[in-house]
């Protein structure tokens, strides 16, 4: 890994530190502090009490830095720390991390999973048939990160760069062999993979998502930035039936990939057929037929989909390349379960219960059909809209619940700084454009606890939109709140109550 030229500003640069930071608050006397300018703040402006704090060595960005280098050399001269000017202050916070770290991207298998949809779900996977096939790997992701067996809250999908080679020294020290990526369009266009190169990158598909804010100003940025991660893969594995699948392929060709296509039509190298709905051990899933250069029989995946059926033709790609043996994809698919996905809730009132982290009208309108072909009985859906978020997304999802569910309970979501009713009354505009009943019931936990209540035996109860997460985020406070928990609790009180 490299990293371009850069300018001593002032001082002398030491033969040790004693960390790598971006957060000035973390130092320790001795650090390295990166300056790196973001959507929220500018590290830039914490030099000061970075040196107050310890920082013998500070790296600033050329373009975003405040100060001049007189100015930058009379901050430092009290302590006598050094300063370092850099081109992409970002970029050379990966690099130093890595170099810091003892570069631990080099001593794991890394498997690195883009695509809007089903990063988490085929992360799991993948994750989950290494294990079953003898390998230590550790996970980055959007649930959690896993790191030798332990569960550890993720704060991005993607963390920032120095973050990532702090939890990749700490898979190698605890014995891992691999690890597996879910890798967001903001952490390839911030440079927070930088310098990491996968064996296998995936695409997984392509929706409108991500768009506005601090996030992408346009679905080419957006698209863009995903297709980065070939420029640091050595094989890529394609989903073809994604409308964009000539772009993605075009570009993992001119990147000098390997490349493994996937899908349900012809011509890919891992092809799946006769999908039929069904159950096993209890669980319910789909059976499908596969061909592929490893392996042709029949499998099973223990949830619900023919969307699942794509993230399970990526993850045993992916496993596939990484000479995993067929009995331990079959194994592992049989029994797989995902936090947040298609979640099922136990229950004693004969009804199904599951939470999914649906939250745009595409994976809404996919988990919904899904359900529809499972059963003849009705489809229960509750749900709400993130605040300072794309507005669309609200009436694509108030169109979609209105046109695909039975009946709608709309409700409060993540209302951050947003009035809820206010979103609640976007969602409303368009679901009474179709013919779909609904009630709103702004406060979630009651919301769950009305659709639970209100089912009937062999209905199915839908609580979208969060899935994992387990907190709620208001304009004031941020509270514990866990769809399944609260899903849990409900179906208990109801159940007590008609004993």
């Amino acid at each position: 890994m490299e990293y371009g030229e850069y300018t001593l500003v002032t001082g002398q640069i030491p033969e040790q530190i004693t960390a790598v930071e971006f957060d000035s608050r973390k130092l320790i006397p001795g650090s390295l502090f990166v300056a790196v300018k973001g959507f929220a703040s500018d590290g830039h402006t914490f030099i000061k009490p970075a040196l107050e704090n310890g920082a013998s060595v500070i790296v600033v960005d050329e373009s975003d830095c405040p100060y001049s280098d007189d100015e930058l050399e009379e901050l430092a001269q009290p302590s006598s720390a050094c300063v370092i000017k850099v081109k992409d202050s970002r970029r050379a916070s990966a690099y130093l991390a890595s170099s810091f770290f003892d570069e631990p991207q080099e001593k794991l298998h890394m498997i690195g999973i883009t695509g809007t949809k089903g990063k988490t779900t085929i992360s799991f996977m993948v994750r989950d048939i290494l294990e079953t096939a003898g390998h230590k790997s550790g996970l980055i992701g959007t649930v959690y990160d896993i790191v030798g067996g332990e569960k550890i809250h993720a704060a991005h999908t993607t963390p920032e760069a120095r973050d990532n080679y702090e939890l990749l020294k700490k898979m190698v020290d605890c014995g891992s062999d691999s690890c597996v990526m879910e890798v967001s369009s903001q952490g390839l266009k911030l440079d927070r993979v930088y310098g990491i190169e996968y064996e296998i990158g995936c695409f997984t598909n392509f929706y409108e998502d991500h768009i506005g804010g601090n996030e992408h100003p346009d679905m080419e940025d957006y698209l863009r930035c995903k297709l980065k991660m070939f420029e640091q893969s050595k094989i890529a594995v394609i989903n073809m039936d994604t409308p964009v699948s000539a772009e993605v392929f075009v570009k993992a060709q001119l990147c000098g990939c390997q490349i493994i296509t996937y899908g349900l039509s012809d011509g890919c190298d891992v092809q799946a057929y006769n999908l039929e709905h069904g159950m096993k051990d209890g669980r319910a899933g789909t059976y499908f037929d596969i061909t592929c250069p490893w392996y042709n029989g029949r499998l099973f995946v223990a949830i619900p989909g023919k969307f699942n059926v794509y993230n399970a033709l990526c993850a045993m790609s992916a496993a596939f390349l990484s000479g995993v043996k067929p009995d331990a994809v079959e194994a592992s698919l049989a029994r797989i379960e995902v936090p947040g996905r298609l979640q099922p809730v136990k229950n004693d009132l004969g009804i199904t219960i599951l939470v999914d982290y649906a939250h745009n009208a595409a994976s809404l309108e996919n988990v919904l059909d899904t359900l529809k072909e499972t059963t003849d009985k009705k489809v229960i859906t509750v749900f709400g809209c993130g605040g300072d978020r794309s507005h669309t997304r609200r009436f694509e999802m108030g169109e979609v619940a209105g046109n695909k569910s039975d009946f709608t309970i709309v409700t409060s979501d993540n209302p951050r700084t947003e009035d809820p009713s206010v979103i609640i009354g976007h969602i409303v505009s368009a679901i009474e454009k179709t013919p779909g009943e609904f009630i709103t019931v702004q406060d979630r936990a009651e919301a769950i606890h009305k659709a639970i209540e209100i089912a009937a035996p062999g209905d199915i109860v839908l609580i979208a939109g969060k899935g994992h997460e387990d907190y709620q985020i208001f304009k004031d406070k941020t509270i514990h709140f866990d769809d399944a928990e609260v899903a849990a609790a409900a179906a208990a009180k109801i159940r007590e109550e008609r004993a």
